[in-house]
């Protein structure tokens, strides 16, 4: 198994395409399932090296999985690499729904001692207000279901707006 996880990461990193979003967002959503996918989610954003917000976003998403399966003394230094990468991508690109919805993902997920969960509510709202727009909303059909089930799925916005939300299809 571990050879597979090895050949696997080294197809991944040898492949110009390794960081495409529609890979990136697969692998995400394995990663937050499976300890072990978590794993390899993590190795293989830990050698991303450029500035694309989206690509950091998952960057960061990847520290705060590796936190989840970290011992409890390593726990706080991914949740605050994850939090400084959240940062980063934001900055580059705050307009970016995909990052805002990763960050909000991680953030509404924190324990709130942290201090580390402060931009939930602005993320939410930015979120709601970027699905609504949709099919304006530049987002693509893939982004959109995934962000729209997360806000849903998780209670992340009011009946009324989860209805709306239902109506507009991707």
């Amino acid at each position: 198994m571990l050879l597979t996880i090895l050949l696997f990461l080294t197809t991944l990193v040898s492949d110009p395409t390794a960081y495409s979003v529609a890979k990136l967002r697969r692998l995400y959503q394995q990663a937050a399932t499976d300890k072990q996918s978590g794993e390899s989610f993590y190795k293989l954003m830990a050698a991303y090296d450029q500035r694309d917000p989206v690509v950091l976003g998952y960057k960061a998403a990847a520290e705060a999985i590796r936190a989840r399966d970290a011992s409890m003394f390593n726990k706080l230094t991914y949740v605050q690499n994850a939090s400084r990468l959240f940062d980063q991508a934001v900055k580059l690109d705050a307009d970016n729904a995909e990052v805002r919805f990763l960050r909000l993902s991680v953030e509404s997920n924190l324990p709130a001692f942290l201090g580390l969960s402060a931009h939930v509510e602005q993320d939410r709202q930015f979120l709601i207000n970027t699905l609504l727009k949709h099919p304006q909303s530049g987002m693509d059909a893939e982004s959109f279901g995934l962000v729209r089930g997360f806000m849903v799925d998780r209670g992340h916005v009011s009946e009324p707006e989860a209805q709306q939300l239902k109506n507009i299809r991707p």
